[in-house]
């Protein structure tokens, strides 16, 4: 499509049948330290509650993957690299699809007229996998992700919430099978179920979303993966159709697709803040970024240029890098 999206689709807006599945992964506290997941509770399946009017949902795909998934794989057997998640290797998605999604939308108003709606990418309380999966964008597979017989899995969603009354699209079978690759891979055992994964263990959870120090417990089954993960999804036979990304804002900065742990852990927060502005990756901060590396360090081949990283940090005046420096240290028997 013209504004770089692969595909739309459309979905009504029952998702009641979601909600029991919501409830119990919240009860369970499988969130983790994600509070604004059980804020906004039910909401997220009732979209006319979220935008008051809405009766469709038009769900949309944008593809980011920039860099090749064999190189992916020889990343994470290299210890000494850094793996970033494929996602996070360009600009950061939010603003590339929310501006899309609001050209669309006045696109759209320019051909019937003016209507109601609102846009959202993983921006708002929304069950994004859950109304792409009640269309023919694709299924859901077992380790939650929407996957697609074309595509793959390596897109963004997002969505036009619309007062329009579209018929919807009838949904996609499920093409899983028997497979369970992305449960059996898991370096953390996150997937504890078909369809279920506990963010507490979960990579990109640890990395990205959580802003005290990482469980000891959970930092050697992290290896070198110092912001998110993409196991689930590198060893997933549907992947093999992963198309590449069309749109020049994902196109890898920064040389992040081949940098070294110790070369990223040397930047400075100034570096950091210079570098990574406009990606996912600025959210986190440089405080949890040296947390991240401190890990991916302790984890790889003991080298003298390791240790004499580490100890560099071993002062810093964060208590939480200081502490995930002094593990790594120990790691290596320092």
């Amino acid at each position: 499509m013209e504004l770089g999206f692969s595909a739309a689709s459309v979905a009504g807006i029952d998702l009641s049948s979601a909600e029991p599945g919501l409830l119990n992964w919240l009860e369970m506290g499988m969130h983790g330290a994600m509070d604004y997941m059980a804020k906004h509770g039910l909401k997220r399946a009732r979209p006319a509650e979220l935008v008051p009017g809405t009766l469709s949902v038009i769900s949309l795909r944008m593809n980011y993957l920039a860099a090749d998934l064999q190189q992916a794989q020889q990343l994470l057997d290299d210890g000494q690299s850094a793996y970033v998640s494929r996602y996070a290797l360009g600009r950061d998605y939010h603003k590339v699809l929310r501006t899309r999604l609001q050209q669309l939308a006045e696109r759209i108003g320019g051909e019937i007229g003016q209507f109601g709606y609102r846009v959202f990418t993983d921006s708002a309380p929304t069950l994004e996998v859950e109304i792409a999966s009640r269309t023919r964008q694709g299924w859901r597979g077992k380790h939650t992700l929407l996957l697609n017989r074309e595509e793959g899995s390596f897109f963004f969603l997002g969505e036009i919430f619309t007062d329009l009354p579209l018929p919807p699209d009838p949904p996609e079978a499920a093409h899983c099978g028997s497979c369970s690759r992305c449960i059996d891979v898991c370096p953390t055992g996150a997937i504890v179920a078909p369809y279920r994964v506990d963010a507490r263990r979960c990579i990109s959870y640890l990395t990205i979303e959580l802003h005290d120090a990482i469980p000891v417990e959970l930092r050697p089954l992290i290896g070198n993966r110092i912001y998110g993960c993409d196991d689930c999804q590198l060893f997933c036979p549907w992947n093999r159709f992963a198309r590449q990304a069309v749109e020049p804002d994902f196109a890898i900065r920064n040389r992040l697709d081949q940098a070294s742990l110790i070369e990223l852990f040397g930047w400075s927060e100034a570096e950091f803040q210079q570098k990574l502005a406009g990606t996912p990756i600025y959210r986190i901060g440089h405080e949890r970024w040296l947390r991240n590396i401190a890990v991916g360090l302790g984890n790889a081949t003991g080298s003298p240029a390791v240790i004499a990283a580490l100890q560099a940090r071993a002062d810093h005046p964060s208590p939480l890098v200081r502490e995930h420096v002094a593990w790594a240290l120990q790691r290596h028997g320092g």
